[in-house]
Formats: structure tokens, C-alpha cells, sequence
């Protein structure tokens, strides 16, 4: 006797679990995550929000190992016209530094408690063919991604990114 497609899908909803552990994902993590907090931490010991104090961001990791990533400053100023190459060098500057997004695949270690963005696609394209790799602490609804120390504007940071389950 086959099965039907009702014990199809509730065999795969059980199966699936395991199916994204096996290939490296971990399964607490599949969803879509809104940003909380995006924090540069000095190594001075000052902590300073990247995207001000409301960031806006979007984070989903789906179960094929899929990730795809979009990060910005919510108070960017719209441009004067509608044409998104005609801007002026002012209004592209601050749209393009206000905004980060790229999308690629990830991998879970899970030992180390590390996730591994490989990123194909960028808005920053320097970030294209890179893996990005973040420790992760997952705490209920929260998960916080965390950078290692990172040379930029001519300081080391480690920036800390806090995300919360969208439902």
C-alpha cells in the first residue's frame, strides 16, 4: 500500500529535522530572524549601535543550507528623483554605506558554535566569494552572531548582531 500525501508531509515534517542536521544545518536556526541590534564593540571597551538605535535587517536561513542577509540604516533620506542611477554622489554614497545585503549557503558547527556564510552574492561586492564566519548563541527567540575581531576605519572591532525569530 503507498502512503498518502497527508502521511508524505508529516513524514517529511519529522524527517526534516534530521535531514538539516545531517548536512551541516542546524535546524534552531531555519526561519527568519529581524534585526535587534547591530553593535561595534572598540576594543577601547566602547560599544557603539552601527545602524543607530531601531536598525532594520532581515535574516533567513532555510533548510537547504540557503542564507541571505539584508542589513540598513532605516533613516537614509530618499533621493530627489525616482531614478536610482541618476542620484547625485551624495545620495548614492549614503544609500549604498546605509545598506548591506548578500546571500550564499551556510554550515553549522555546532561544537564550536560558529555558522559559515558563504557569500556569492553582495551589495559590497569585495564580499563575493567569501566565507564570513560569526559565532552564534541561540537563546529562545534570540540569536546573536558575533564577528571576530575585524580591522576597519582603521580600529579592530568585533561587531555583535542580535537577531529575534520572526514568528
Amino acid at each position: 500500500m503507498r502512503p498518502g500525501p497527508l502521511a508524505l508531509v508529516l513524514s517529511s515534517l519529522v524527517l526534516f529535522p534530521v535531514l538539516a542536521h545531517a548536512a551541516g544545518k542546524a535546524p534552531a536556526l531555519v526561519g527568519s530572524w529581524r534585526l535587534v541590534a547591530n553593535q561595534e564593540h572598540r576594543a577601547d571597551g566602547s560599544v557603539t549601535d552601527v545602524w543607530g538605535s531601531d536598525p532594520l535587517g532581515r535574516l533567513v536561513y532555510d533548510a537547504g543550507g540557503r542564507v541571505s542577509v539584508q542589513i540598513l540604516n532605516r533613516h537614509r533620506r530618499p533621493f530627489a528623483g525616482n531614478d536610482r542611477a541618476a542620484g547625485t554622489p551624495e545620495e548614492t554614497r549614503e544609500a549604498f554605506v546605509g545598506f548591506l545585503a548578500y546571500f550564499g549557503t551556510y554550515t553549522v558547527d555546532e561544537a564550536a558554535g560558529a555558522v559559515v556564510h558563504r557569500v556569492e552574492g553582495a551589495s559590497f561586492p569585495n564580499l563575493m566569494g567569501t566565507d564570513l564566519r560569526r559565532t552564534f548563541v541561540l537563546e529562545g527567540k534570540r540569536l546573536t552572531l558575533s564577528t571576530p575581531p575585524i580591522l576597519a576605519n582603521q580600529r579592530t572591532s568585533t561587531y555583535v548582531l542580535t537577531w529575534e525569530r520572526e514568528e
